[in-house]
């Protein structure tokens, strides 16, 4: 593993996602227009060896992304069905995204 390696663990819509500069994650429905830049908190930051986990020095890290463009999920479909009662029911879901490409880890 080479010793200048840079990413950083953060925040996005409820869940941690692993970035680095570069990179195009897809997190839930920011508000946001295509285009912005928007900050991500970060919850882990390693430049190299150092690996850098406490909240007062992760308060000065800055993770910045640019928004792609906003998108949907895969359709879900959901049956319930009860057997001998005439009970039929179904829904559908696609749930709200955004595309963002992380544009820098300082």
């Amino acid at each position: 593993m080479s010793s200048n390696v840079v990413y950083a663990i953060v925040k996005a819509g409820g869940r941690q996602e692993k970035v680095a500069v570069g990179d195009v994650v897809v997190v839930d429905r920011l508000a946001a227009q295509a285009g912005s830049t928007v900050e991500l908190p970060a919850l882990l930051l390693v430049d190299g060896e150092k690996v850098t986990t406490d909240a007062a020095a992760l308060a000065k890290v800055k993770v910045t992304a640019e928004v792609v463009r906003d998108e949907k999920g895969p359709k879900i479909d959901i049956l319930k069905y009860k057997n001998k009662t005439g009970y039929r029911k179904r829904q559908g879901h696609r749930q709200q995204l955004t595309r963002i490409k992380v544009t820098g880890i300082k």
